[in-house]
Parts: C-alpha cells; sequence; structure tokens
C-alpha cells in the first residue's frame, strides 16, 4: 500500500487547498451579500479532503453530491450555456475525475466495498454533469438565426457625374450607408475571392508615437485610382486593377508630445467639373484629395499628381493648430476624413479627453473647398453667431466637438454632426448651459450658414464617455402610415439606434425616458430619466451570475469585485468607490457604426458588450490626478479609455478600464461581440450571431468562437452580401446579409480595425473589396501597414 498511499495524501492537500481558497473568498463574497456556493463548496471540499486523508469511502459520496449541487446551482443562474458553465464547474469537475483514478480508488482499505460501491455514485454524477455540458455545447442561447427582408424600394439617385462603381467618399458618399449597388460578388460565388493585390505602406510605429496608433482606414476610390492615407498621415495614390502606386505624399507630421491618437480614417475628394462645383480661381487642381492631419493642417492636393494645391490656404494647407495659455500642442487633431459639401470643407476636430477643464474649443469650422478660405464656423459656445474664427473673433474653449465622421443631404441644404463631450467626461458640475445641450448629440447645421436646425440628444449630461461616435446614416425609409420618410439613422455607444427625421430631428422610431439611477459624486448631478429607442441593443443589466473567469477561482473574484462595485444598472454615475460601467466606454457601437442597404432598408451592426470600471479620484487644488502625460499613460500619451486621466482643475481625476479578471480575462461571460441583422421599419432585430474565435488572443491559436468585440466598421453591397473585418481575430469576413451567416472569410497579416469598401475597376470590370490590415495599439492587435485587395479570379 506504501506505493499508493501517497496518492491519497496528496490529493487530500490539493482538495484541502482548494478549499480554504473557496472558504474564504466565499466567506467574503457572501459578506459583500452575493452567492453563498462557494464558501459552501469549499466546506465540503475540506470535509472531502479529512475523510480521503483518513482513508474513508465517504470523501468519494461527500464529493459526489458536492458535483450534483454544483450542477443544480450552475444549471439555476445559467441555463444550458457552454462558456458559462465552465468556470462553475471546471475545477470540480477535474478533481473528481481525479479521485476516480485507480491510484485513488485503489488506495481506499482493501475491505471496504468494491469500486462500483466505493466509486459508482460519482462517476454517476460526472457522467450526468458531462452530459449536461454535451447538451450545453449544442445550444446557443445569445444567438438567433432569422431573415431579413428583400427590397422595398428603388436605390438611391446617383449625383450627376458620379460612377455606381466608385466609392466617392468615406462612408461611399456623404449619406453615410456605407452600401454600394454593386452585385458582380454574390452569396453564391463569394467562396471564390482571391488576394488580387497587395500594398504594404511603409508607414509603421515610428520612435515617439502614441499608445494608440492605429490603421483605421476606408479608402475612396474614383475613376480608376485609389486614395489612402496611413497614420502619420502620408496619402498613396494606387492604381485599381493592380494595386501599383502611382504617387505619396508625405506631409512630415509633426507629432507632438501629448498627441492621444495617431491615425487617419480617410481622405475626402472634389471634383470641380461636377455640375455646380466650386472652381478655384486660377483653375488649378480640378480634381483634389483633402486631408486633416493629426498636427491640425487641411490639406489638399492635386488628385492627379499629389502636389500641393498652391492655391488653397497658405501653400496648400490651412493650418489650424490650437494654442494657448494652458493649451498644450496636439490636444487638439484630426482623425476623420473632412466633409466635402456644396463647395466647402467642413470639419471638427478630436480633443484630447479628460486632460483639463480647460481644453480648446470644439468649434465646427467651413472653408471654401477652392481657396481655403474660412466661410462659417458653429461655435457651441455661441451657436447663434456663426462669423469665421479669428484673433479677434476667438472660439468658446471647452465646448462639445465632433471628432467622427459627418454626412449631408445637399437636397434639404444640411449637414449632420455626432457630437462628443465638452472639456471632461466623468464629472460634470461646472458644465454650461450649451455645453448640456450639445454635448453627445446629434447636431443638423445650414451648409450655407453654420447655424443650427435641430439638435437630439442621445444621452443627457453624459457622465459616461457615451459621445456619439459613428457617421449618422441617410436612407429613406418606408414606414407604416407615414410613407417613405428621409430618415436619419444613428447608432452609439449605448447600444440605442436612434432613427430621426433627417428633416426637423424628431423620432420616427419611437424614444421614451426611462427613470435612471440617481447619486452623482458631490458638485455634481444626474439626469433624472435617459432616452432609450425603440430599436436598441442595449445590453440587460449585468448581474453577478454574468460573472466569468477561466476557473472557479477567478470567476469567484470577479464576483467580489463586481460586489464591490457601484452598479445600478446603465447610467450608473462614476464614484469614488467604482462604478460598473455597462455598456463600458468602448461603447456598445464605436466609429465604425452601422451599414445600411437602402434598398432592403436594412442595417448591418456589429454590437459589442465589454464593461468597464470608472473611479473617481478625489485631488486638491494643483494635483495632477495620474501619472504621466495627460491621459496618465505616458509622456506621449495614449488612450484615455484605459489609464489614469489627470482632470486638471477639476474635484476628481479618473482611472478607467475594462472589468477584467486577474487572469486578464472580461469578467462577464461571452460572448462578447456579435453582428446583427435590424430590420429598420419593423425596428426587430431579425438575427444574431456570436462574431470572432479567440485565435490571436491566446497563446496557443485556438479559433475557439466566443464572439469578441470589434472595432471598425461593416460593409454592405447590392449583391446581398456584408464585409467586415474589425474583430480582434485576423480576419476578413463576408456574410449573408439575409441571415447573418459567414460564407467567406480571407486570414489578415496583422489586425483589421478599419472598414472594408468595395469599388468596379475600369480595367477589368471587376468588383473588388479592400480591407487595410494595420492593427491597433491600444487594443493590442497586430500592428501592420497592408492595404489588401479581393476579387474574383479574371475569366
Amino acid at each position: 500500500m506504501w506505493k499508493t498511499a501517497p496518492a491519497l495524501a496528496i490529493m487530500s492537500i490539493i482538495l484541502a487547498l482548494c478549499g480554504v481558497v473557496l472558504v474564504l473568498g466565499g466567506a467574503w463574497l457572501a459578506i459583500e451579500g452575493g452567492t453563498w456556493f462557494h464558501g459552501l463548496a469549499g466546506l465540503a471540499m475540506l470535509a472531502c479532503a479529512v475523510l480521503l486523508w483518513r482513508r474513508q469511502v465517504a470523501a468519494l459520496h461527500l464529493f459526489a453530491l458536492l458535483v450534483l449541487a454544483t450542477l443544480g446551482w450552475a444549471l439555476a443562474e445559467t441555463g444550458l450555456d457552454w462558456w458559462a458553465l465552465v468556470p462553475r464547474g471546471d475545477v470540480i469537475f477535474v478533481l473528481g475525475v481525479l479521485l476516480l483514478m485507480p491510484w485513488i480508488t485503489r488506495a481506499l482499505p482493501a475491505g471496504q466495498p468494491g469500486w462500483w460501491r466505493k466509486a459508482g455514485p460519482l462517476a454517476l454524477a460526472l457522467l450526468l454533469a458531462g452530459a449536461v455540458g454535451v447538451a450545453a455545447m449544442t445550444r446557443s442561447p445569445h444567438e438567433w438565426d432569422g431573415s431579413l427582408p428583400g427590397a422595398r424600394g428603388p436605390a438611391p439617385a446617383l449625383a450627376a457625374g458620379t460612377d455606381a462603381g466608385d466609392w466617392l467618399a468615406y462612408g461611399h458618399t456623404w449619406a453615410g450607408t456605407k452600401w454600394s449597388p454593386l452585385a458582380q460578388l454574390t452569396p453564391a460565388n463569394v467562396t471564390g475571392l482571391k488576394q488580387a493585390w497587395r500594398v504594404d505602406t511603409g508607414d509603421t510605429r515610428r520612435a515617439g508615437d502614441p499608445e494608440e496608433i492605429t490603421y483605421e482606414l476606408t479608402p475612396i476610390k474614383v475613376g480608376d485610382t485609389l486614395y489612402a492615407c496611413t497614420p502619420h498621415n502620408m496619402v498613396l495614390a494606387l492604381d485599381a486593377e493592380t494595386g501599383a502606386v502611382r504617387w505619396r505624399f508625405d506631409p512630415h507630421l509633426k507629432v507632438p508630445a501629448h498627441v492621444q491618437h495617431l491615425t487617419c480614417r480617410g481622405v475626402s475628394y472634389h471634383d470641380a467639373t461636377w455640375p455646380g462645383a466650386t472652381r478655384s480661381a486660377d483653375g488649378s487642381c480640378p480634381q483634389r484629395i483633402i486631408m486633416a492631419t493629426a498636427d491640425a493642417r487641411l490639406i489638399a492636393l492635386d488628385a492627379h499628381t499629389g502636389r500641393l494645391c498652391t492655391g488653397f490656404g497658405q501653400g496648400g494647407a490651412v493650418n489650424l493648430a490650437v494654442t494657448g495659455p494652458g493649451l498644450q500642442p496636439g490636444w487638439f487633431q484630426f482623425t476623420s476624413a473632412p466633409l466635402v459639401t456644396r463647395g466647402l470643407v467642413v470639419v471638427g476636430g478630436a480633443i484630447y479627453d479628460n486632460a483639463s477643464v480647460h481644453m480648446p474649443s470644439g468649434a465646427i469650422q467651413a472653408f471654401d473647398v477652392a481657396s481655403g478660405k474660412p466661410v462659417w464656423a458653429f461655435d457651441p459656445g455661441r451657436p447663434e453667431d456663426t462669423a469665421p474664427l479669428g484673433p479677434d473673433h476667438p472660439p468658446v474653449p471647452s465646448t462639445p466637438n465632433s471628432w467622427s465622421t459627418a454626412a449631408a443631404d445637399e437636397d434639404l441644404g444640411l449637414l449632420y454632426l455626432p457630437m462628443g463631450m465638452g472639456a471632461i467626461d466623468q464629472w460634470g458640475g461646472r458644465r454650461t448651459p450649451e455645453t448640456e445641450r450639445f454635448a453627445t448629440s446629434i447636431l443638423a447645421l445650414d451648409i450655407k450658414t453654420g447655424h443650427p436646425r435641430w439638435v437630439f440628444q442621445t444621452v443627457h449630461h453624459d457622465l459616461w464617455d457615451m459621445d456619439v461616435p459613428a457617421q449618422p446614416a441617410l436612407v429613406d425609409l418606408t414606414i407604416p402610415g407615414k410613407g417613405r420618410v428621409p430618415a436619419l439613422v444613428q447608432s452609439t455607444k449605448t447600444g440605442n439606434i436612434f432613427v430621426l427625421d433627417r428633416r426637423t430631428g424628431q423620432p420616427i422610431q419611437p424614444v421614451r425616458e426611462v427613470p435612471v439611477p440617481g447619486g452623482a459624486a458631490p458638485g455634481d448631478f444626474t439626469s433624472p430619466t435617459q432616452p432609450v429607442s425603440a430599436i436598441s441593443l442595449m445590453p440587460p443589466r449585468i448581474r453577478e451570475a454574468d460573472m466569468w473567469g477561466a476557473t472557479l477561482f477567478d470567476q469567484m473574484a470577479c464576483r467580489i469585485a463586481f460586489r464591490r462595485y457601484r452598479h445600478e444598472g446603465p447610467f450608473t454615475p462614476p464614484s469614488t468607490r467604482g462604478t460598473l460601467v455597462f455598456p463600458g466606454n468602448f461603447g456598445v457601437m464605436d466609429w465604425g457604426g452601422l451599414a445600411i442597404d437602402p434598398v432592403r432598408q436594412v442595417a448591418f451592426a456589429h454590437p459589442n458588450y465589454m464593461a468597464f470600471v470608472d473611479r473617481l479620484i478625489p485631488q486638491g487644488p494643483g494635483t495632477k490626478g495620474g501619472k504621466g502625460g495627460p491621459s496618465g499613460a505616458s509622456d506621449r500619451g495614449g488612450s484615455a479609455e484605459h489609464g489614469n486621466s489627470p482632470n486638471a482643475g477639476a474635484p476628481y481625476a479618473v482611472s478607467m478600464g475594462p472589468f477584467l479578471s486577474r487572469l486578464g480575462l472580461p469578467c462577464q461571460s461571452p460572448p462578447w461581440g456579435y453582428v446583427a441583422g435590424i430590420d429598420l421599419v419593423t425596428g426587430k432585430v431579425a438575427w444574431r450571431h456570436a462574431n470572432g474565435t479567440i485565435r490571436d488572443e491566446t497563446p496557443l491559436p485556438i479559433p475557439l468562437k466566443l464572439g469578441v468585440p470589434s472595432l471598425g466598421g461593416p460593409m454592405m453591397t447590392g449583391g446581398g452580401l456584408s464585409f467586415m473585418a474589425a474583430s480582434l481575430d485576423y480576419y476578413l469576413r463576408a456574410y449573408d446579409t439575409t441571415t447573418g451567416r459567414v460564407l467567406w472569410r480571407a486570414r489578415l497579416p496583422a489586425g483589421a480595425q478599419a472598414t472594408p469598401m468595395t469599388y468596379r475597376s475600369p480595367a477589368s470590370g471587376r468588383q473588388f473589396v479592400v480591407v487595410v490590415a494595420g492593427g491597433h495599439g491600444s487594443l493590442g492587435t497586430k500592428l501592420g501597414d497592408s492595404i489588401i485587395a479581393y476579387a474574383l479570379p479574371r475569366t
């Protein structure tokens, strides 16, 4: 017996150690108001350890009861949800299997009952648990199948002088739908897509770049040329058929020490030969590329040569850099494509988040597309005075800004801006009435004058960084009882999808005000209600039962953390205790937004569900509230969505980041990322599927389809296909728009936190799909510099 007896001792010690951890952690959890199960399970393990040490068969029988109790508790909390069941039962199941091993059962005294009477109850309990696990593997409780409707109306008319095979603006057109009428690629032939060409731009991370260097580009295509920019704002003109570089422009970007982001989501195009278009006085650069840079310049380039259009501004550029007392270089920059409409270039700007209460203005400015001369400026601090900004007419500082891409309806003479927050995000005790009016809203301005026509606020008194991040999408909807209505569809970080009449800003799909938690930090307040749309991808309130982990132990730790944070549902205000923010700062939908098929009047969405933790840090006069530069990340800046932010001049700094376990895993159960098909007429979500694998997030490339977050956007086509990369695994995928099923995918060399586009090449008549694989510094996806095109092989 001496050869096997040590096995009992070792197993007893393992059970005792596990039991002690569960008893201590379970007691802590129970004191915090959580479940008692972990503590009771720990006591059972300790009892099993003692019985096993004494070589009593009762140890196996007691453990069988523990397996059954765990199974019942887990099913009561989660149902047949495999990934939620795993951390509840994995440790106990493995320990139970070890107890059945011969070196354990044979070590029990020979005079005791035979193997079946010794181990049979435990074996049956484990078989039952295994059967439940197998059954759970066959179910997808968070997904559902369905189908989207077919055509409901005609395709939108093309603007004069344009071609259906082009992709003329960031969102295809300034309607921002990210939909192309091209139908050469279909569900029947998309599996034949092959890489047609690849261009590596050579623009990679440099010494001194911020943490959040990203390649979020969607190229544009005009005629036979593709136009692209890079994180350091280089511009490339590529042959649409072969990818050959026709010209390259380097603006010699001067990256300030405290720049927050380094990205370029797109460039814009203006053609002076189109009907009604604006021409330069000397007739130069009739076709021009417009780009806004990270060092706050607005640049015009000849679309054919890449040379500066010298008649624009000062030698081809307008300098919009903002400096002054208390303002740091780099606190104002551009990351998105400028809007070009009716002879104007309209730009907002990205302002460093949470650095100080004294920040640059969020004024929206319009310039003559030919000369670069200022035409008007909308300053949220004085909304009725739209005179151009200048030394004698400076902007009001610290006002809400528009960092994302705008949309325009030239027939209505309106442009639409997604608005962010003014100055700091998580504490709003000193915001002005103008900030309260325009922050976290959709703003409609008169194209000609810049005067506000309407504003719709998506979050009142925003304390959660829920700025409106995506380009509004303009589509005409056939609404029962109302006929065809010109609509604006706006995705948001909260998950609400607001459908408004774009003429007036009034909701087409109902919006109701719902009560939300109160109790803001001292000196601040909360809105008693928040708007919720009838079309919403907002997640249900997160519960302790939603906590997750790799094992029972780290799941227990997440439960303890959950109980210690403040969380009373969506819109629980930030606190010094730490508030669980769900949906988190990452947003249900960020700047990638929706894609909309205007013929079918449906949308393709990619909701994310990641909780964050925001903690207010009291500070007195002169304190910085965080280490390092403005974001607290480093002297080179970084993402303000995680780490410490100083909020200089406010009574609180803020620490924020995703709600993760000690192992670095999300504390909430998967899936964390989906794709969803939405009928914009009925307001129903027709289908939803978990999207993406953990292949590129783990040391071993295991393609488990847990459903991972995505940052980027989708694109749709007239052929019934939707395309998206964006997820944390490195794939471009083609989906059947009707059902949401993945039909094709291509492996990418790096992360693709960007939105794809499509076009027809005049040279071969083939339809191409293009995506940028450049990665995202803050998300940790692999960085790269590739622009990749796919097409069907030549016939």
